[in-house]
């Protein structure tokens, strides 16, 4: 842990350190923080911006997409001049202009059950910013392996949700024991988004990170959170860990091998 604030670092968390549930211990444990950000877009954007600001030590950014100008309706990292360059490298020069104390680690890549665990071992926490249900399957399996707790978020032309999985919590396959059926969830392209609903997701998110990070508070762990930008409203389900859920259940997996992430994410039985 960072021994010490030097007089610049004590100036910009001043509003941080005031706070009896933060302080410079607090501020301490974000500036050697380890996260994991998957996606550099609607939410990766206002999480990295969120969690850089506050002075998370070490970000891991994974995306293998390039900015489009139909992305900076929303994703708020990047600009015209970006557009055309990859997301991990916009993304990490917003960070370098906004907070010099945070390290930026990109991975220009896509997170597959190839490199998973590497990244994900190697973080403390893992924020799930993907649009995509196989990433969220590998996500979910290999965080479980490695023991890491991994915020969700997702959203949905005006709506969103968040949760937060624990290691020793119910995890996305109790929620969700398989993916839809292709084609059954339209992605933003197809329906649409609003600008800044994921702006509002991806607050939530960074804010679970820095409270898992603080060990502060109480996570979303078993706990669904829905949001409707339309009626602005608030919604959580409970929901409990499965038994036999096949990722964190009394039989649960301790490898990605032979798991088919195509046909439904589904991890057949022996």
């Amino acid at each position: 842990m960072t021994l010490s604030l030097d007089s610049t670092q004590l100036d910009r968390y001043s509003r941080h350190i005031i706070m009896d549930e933060v302080g410079p211990e607090g501020q301490k444990r974000l500036l050697d923080g380890r996260v994991l950000v998957l996606g550099a877009g609607g939410l990766g954007a206002p999480v990295i911006q969120y969690l850089a600001a506050a002075g998370v030590g070490t970000l891991g950014i994974v995306d293998d997409d390039v900015v489009e100008r139909s992305n900076l309706q929303r994703q708020i990292v990047h600009g015209d001049d970006d557009i055309g360059e990859p997301k991990v490298e916009s993304a990490a020069r917003y960070v370098e202009r906004l907070n010099p104390d945070v390290d930026v680690k990109t991975h220009e890549t896509r997170l597959d059950v190839d490199n998973a665990r590497e990244l994900i071992g190697a973080s403390d926490l893992v924020v799930d910013c993907a649009d995509n249900f196989r990433t969220r399957y590998v996500v979910n399996d290999a965080a479980r392996i490695e023991g890491k707790p991994v915020v969700h978020g997702a959203i949905y032309k005006f709506e969103g949700q968040a949760t937060t999985l624990v290691p020793d919590g119910p995890c996305y396959r109790c929620l969700f024991p398989e993916a839809p059926d292709p084609g059954t969830v339209p992605d933003c392209a197809a329906t649409g988004v609003l600008g800044v609903l994921p702006g509002t997701v991806g607050c939530i998110q960074a804010t679970e990170a820095v409270k898992l990070l603080l060990e502060a508070g109480e996570p979303l762990a078993g706990r669904l959170l829905f949001y409707d930008a339309m009626d602005m409203s608030f919604e959580t389900v409970e929901y409990a860990r499965k038994p036999d859920c096949p990722a964190c259940g009394d039989d649960g997996i301790e490898t990605l091998d032979g798991i088919d992430y195509t046909d439904g994410c589904r991890i057949e039985a022996d």
